[in-house]
Order: structure tokens, then sequence, then C-alpha cells
């Protein structure tokens, strides 16, 4: 385990000794006023509108710009990270059009999951010993973890928004212990990017205003995961066969040099998932769904916003033999599906065959599903 910094008090080395039995990297120590331009930039997101409909965010606001918003008594907070790093390249997907390509932190279990139990026995033990009172946190809370981490010397904030280490790259899982007890707090990291503008240049719908901004309404993963509704048809041929998450951006940032691959096993990836053949994923029912992506982070988006994303992949994969599968979809009891499977047959099929299927058509009663037809129609008209 690497320490930021060491320190010769005792709880400091109970911490990082528990840290360490409990599998986390890396441990530094932030002050609650580690992160001061946090809550401007926050405010200068939510103003732009660039949290689409995660609507949280904004109601949250006032307690996630500043920890003693969240906790008055909060006098430290010990950050810790876990290393997720990939034992192969996360891109190498992407040129495997029939396969689907699954964002490495969910390629295994839920990191929730995995992390917010180990914190707690953590915690536990600074309570124990110090009397103190602690909270913990797991990106389920308004906490904004990467300032906090970059305040605390823990990493950096990279032009690409994401915490990135010099002994990790982008490959972090980051969890928090608020605590009422005296520590001292550790050094800030210094910025590394340098000129590279790698992490802005790969992404594939130009989701970052500006260097060290991000517009979730245009990221592929907000799109994928947080995004409700359809897809926005800019979007679609971009997202090529993404279907849960994007990581372009981590992937590409040179200090990833650096990284290593994860040493816990419940976050290396599963076999499965490192590139599921769409012709599977497009034949699962919701029993199906939920026994696959058991304990996986994608479980949680649901059977029908997952087959959207697959029948978008799909539809950009040229692949004729997918037809019969997005046929069978473009029936499904749910809108969301319907809609997505006219997409992609509509990329997948000749003119003449695609006008076969438009007794569907006239059945149709969803307003956004018309949408589906009448935006197809339009753009086989104009093939």
């Amino acid at each position: 385990m690497t320490a930021v910094r060491s320190r010769p008090e005792r709880l400091r080395a109970l911490i990082e000794m528990e840290a360490c039995a409990a599998g986390f990297d890396v441990v530094t120590i932030a002050s609650p006023e580690a992160a001061p331009m946090a809550p401007g930039r926050l405010a200068h997101f939510l103003k732009e509108g660039r949290h689409g409909t995660m609507a949280w965010m904004e109601e949250t606001a006032m307690r996630r710009a500043h920890p003693r918003a969240l906790w008055p008594d909060v006098r430290s907070i010990i950050m810790l990270g876990m290393n997720y790093g990939p034992g192969h390249d996360p891109l190498a997907v992407l040129a495997r059009r029939d396969r689907g390509a699954i964002s490495v932190y969910a390629q295994n279990r839920d990191y929730h999951d995995v992390i917010k139990g180990r914190l707690k026995q953590i915690a536990g033990k600074v309570a124990a010993r110090t009397g103190a009172q602690v909270k913990v946190f797991v990106d389920t809370a308004p906490v904004m973890e990467k300032p906090l981490a970059a305040g605390s010397g823990l990493g950096w904030q990279g032009k690409h928004t994401n915490l990135v280490s010099r002994e990790f790259g982008s490959w972090l899982f980051l969890g928090s212990i608020f605590t009422t007890a005296e520590l001292a707090a550790d050094r800030p990291e210094k910025d590394h990017c340098g000129s590279c503008r790698a992490c802005l240049d790969i992404c594939p719908t130009e989701a970052f205003p500006a260097p060290y901004q991000l517009d979730a309404r245009r990221c592929i993963s907000y799109l994928t995961i947080e995004h409700k509704g359809p897809i926005p048809q800019e979007f679609r041929e971009r997202m090529g066969n993404r279907i849960y998450g994007c990581d372009d951006c981590l992937a590409v940032c040179p200090w990833n040099k650096f990284a290593r691959e994860a040493s816990e096993a419940k976050l290396k990836a599963r076999e499965e998932l490192k590139a599921p053949p769409l012709s599977e994923l497009l034949e699962l029912d919701d029993a199906a769904f939920r026994a696959f992506f058991s304990g996986s982070p994608v479980k949680r988006i649901g059977r029908d916003r997952f087959l959207r994303n697959v029948l978008i992949a799909a539809g950009n994969s040229g692949e004729k033999s997918l037809v019969p599968a997005c046929r069978r979809l473009a029936e499904d009891p749910a809108p969301l599906v319907r809609g997505a499977a006219i997409w992609a047959l509509s990329r997948l099929m000749e003119p003449h065959a695609f006008e076969a299927l438009r007794d569907l058509q006239q059945y149709e009663t969803d307003t956004d599903v018309q949408g589906e037809w009448k935006h197809a129609l339009g753009w086989m008209a104009g093939r």
C-alpha cells in the first residue's frame, strides 16, 4: 500500500494499517476546507444545465458544496482509493462491432458494495480508538470526492474532470470517512496534465466544453446510465458499441502507464463482461438480465434501458444477422425498447424490407415510438 505522506501519529498509523488490510491502495487526509474552488464550479455546472436530468444534483447542491454543510461537526476527512486498473486494453472492444463495450468499472461487482463495508470497518476502528464520531460515504451522498481527494494529495482532477494519480492513472475508486477526530491534513497534489489534451480530443461526443469542464448531457456514460428516455438522435452513431458507460477519456490518459492491474478479485473483469456478443444480449428478458448482471452496477439501470443501449449498438454494428432479434424487440412491451429497435432496424435493413414493417406503425400508440417511426422513415427516404 502507498501512503502519500507518512506521519508519526498513532491514529494515522492505525488508519493506514486498517486501510491496507481492507484492500485500499492509498489513503490521505483532507481538511473540510480542502476544496475551496468546488462550490463555485458546482454552481456554474448547474447554472449551465450540464447535469441534464440528474435533478438530485441540484436538490443537494447546498449540502454538496461544502463538507460542513453536509455535517457541521466534521473536523477531518479520510480519503481512500482502491485501484481498479484493467488487465486489458479497454478500448480494443470498440473495434469489435458485434460486441458490447461495458465500462471497466462495471465489469465485476458493484464497487459501492465492495467498498462501503470496508470503510465501515476502518471507521469503526477509528471510533473505538478515539471515541470520535464517524460517517462513511461512497458516491451515494452529496460529497465531492474528487475535489477532496485532490485537496488531500491523493491525485489531481485531470482535464476530463476525473481523478488522476501518478501511481494509478485514472483507475481509482474513491471512498471517504468523515470524522470529528482531529487529524493533520496532507498537502494537495499539483496538476500534472500540462499541455496534454488526449482525454479531451478522444471524446466521441465532444462532452468537454473546455478543459476541466464536463457537459454530462453529451457524455456517453450519462446517456447510457443516467438518462432514462430515448437516446438523442445526434449521439446514437457516436455511441458505437458502448452499451454501458464510456472509458475513452480514462483509458487514453498517459499517466496510465504507471497503473497496474487491480489486485482485488472482485474488481477484476469477469471474462463474459469484457466483450459480450450483442446477439446474446438482445435475447435477455428481465429474469435473464437480472441473473446475468447479478452483483453488477449494470443491473441498476434495468433491462429496458440496457436493451435500449444494446439496440443502438446493434444499429451501429452493420451485422445483418441481428435483424431477427431487433425485429422481435420492435414489438416489445416497453416503448423505450420498441423505439430503439425501430432505429436499429432502419440502420440494418434495406429500404424496401424496412418499408414492409410499416404494419407495426399503424398500431403504435406511444408518442416517442411514433416519433422513431417518423424519423426512421424520413432517414430511409434520404438514403
